[in-house]
């Protein structure tokens, strides 16, 4: 009898979950191709790769006349006398510190945007993505990358692709 009440209880649950779950709607959302395909998000990989190539060019260029200068003064060590050739070094010193800071900065620069240009992004789609979620009585939103497989009549990114392309054409990183 305890066994038959058991088995009518999982029974009866099985058939109340199932049920549950029959009417749910999961779609499927690739984010990443969302932050890096919209108009927005191509305009702002363009904008930080420009700019972060002139970085990289601008401190190559500095970094061989520094080691040019490096050059010249290892040359000229036995001509010049001991201080001012220790003047010099410490000349030398400072410029690569002063190199070294303005390229950490540069690049803390760019990162920074990339982070700002990403959450402006992300502010932007989640209103489209609440509304489309309403209008279509969808339950589950699952970004790609934490799904196996699926059914692609379920990926929704093209149309939210297209939604944010209509809200946010491009972003003003400068």
């Amino acid at each position: 009898m305890k066994y038959l009440v058991r088995f009518f209880v999982v029974t009866f649950l099985l058939f109340v979950c199932t049920h549950s779950f029959a009417e749910q709607k999961i779609v499927i959302l690739d984010l990443k191709y969302v932050l890096n395909n919209s108009k927005a998000g191509k305009g702002a990989q363009d904008y930080l790769k420009k700019s972060f190539n002139d970085n990289v060019k601008k401190f190559t260029d500095m970094e061989q006349a520094l080691k040019k200068e490096e050059n010249d003064l290892l040359t000229k060590k036995t001509v010049l006398s001991k201080e001012e050739y220790t003047k010099k070094t410490d000349g030398l010193r400072k410029k690569v510190i002063d190199y070294q800071s303005q390229r950490r900065a540069s690049l803390d620069k760019i990162a920074a945007l990339r982070e700002k240009s990403r959450e402006t992004l992300l502010k932007q789609i989640e209103p489209i993505l609440n509304t489309y979620i309403k209008e279509n009585n969808i339950s589950l939103v699952v970004d790609k990358n934490y799904t196996l497989g699926g059914n692609p009549a379920n990926d929704i990114t093209t149309i939210i692709v297209e939604k944010l392309d209509k809200v946010l054409p491009s972003l003003d990183l400068k």
